[in-house]
């Protein structure tokens, strides 16, 4: 079963100028990325901007350990990433989960797991509340280019064991939103991204996490998660399996 992440999602994260733009503008129609006027935001920048596969070599797969604690569901599930031009140049890298292969656009030279896993939330919050995907989208694009802080981390402390120069950027899209009281559940949602820049692929981990009652993020009712797991080469070598088959540990 072949998925295909796009339209929408690809219009609002396909270049920085886009995740500035009005809504209603489209990828198409939006400034280059280094077009005059355009303040492009150091956290954007790090997430979008930079060439996070620089240095991965073809026919090696990252896999990504996926941990969606619902609702709506509970899924475990290992995401694979397999590099098929050098440091993904050509934008040609395969992308499977448990459903099989995903297309996720190219045209960012970041890791393309971050746009799958923005796809994945912004559809579910969608699906949970019954709001339109672009809202929720316009949301996410604003909080980034608000400027958060990109905060050196303890990547130990995160349980993501130890990394060198980890890097976090925290947001709360929907807080002091205005429309928050048509999905109240979910005005406290926080997204935190880490990279580190000794990583194959550079992402170390997405989270999103809804608190429970009182603002409680030590009980959430909601957290789902992409970790980086390890990294396989030469997956076109012989007596290598295949990207479906179980993985040896790492």
């Amino acid at each position: 079963m072949k998925r295909t992440y796009g339209g929408s999602l690809r219009a609002c994260f396909l270049a920085c100028a886009v995740l500035m733009a009005p809504v209603g503008v489209s990828a198409a129609d939006a400034p280059a990325a280094s077009a005059p006027g355009v303040d492009i935001k150091p956290a954007e920048r790090l997430l979008f901007m930079q060439s996070h596969m620089d240095g991965v070599e073809p026919q090696t797969e990252l896999d990504y350990a996926v941990d969606y604690s619902g609702p709506p569901s509970k899924v475990n599930d290992t995401l694979r990433v397999l590099v098929v031009s050098p440091g993904n140049n050509k934008n040609d890298a395969r992308v499977t989960d448990r459903t099989g292969n995903v297309n996720v656009p190219g045209g960012l030279p970041c890791n393309p797991v971050i746009i799958y896993f923005l796809e994945h939330d912004i559809a579910e919050m969608e699906q949970l509340t019954g709001g339109q995907r672009r809202y929720f989208q316009q949301r996410v694009r604003m909080a980034l280019a608000a400027g958060p802080e990109i905060k050196t981390v303890s990547s130990e402390s995160l349980g993501l064991g130890k990394h060198a120069k980890a890097q976090q950027i925290v947001i709360q899209p929907f807080l002091n939103d205005p429309n928050s009281e048509r999905f109240s559940k979910y005005t406290g949602k926080r997204y935190t991204f880490v990279m580190a820049d000794d990583v194959p692929g550079r992402l170390l981990m997405i989270r999103t996490e809804v608190p429970g009652e009182g603002n409680d993020f030590a009980h959430p009712l909601q957290k789902e998660t992409i970790a980086y797991q390890g990294t396989l080469k030469n997956m076109n070598s012989p007596g290598v399996k295949p990207s479906n088959a179980p993985r040896a540990s790492r």
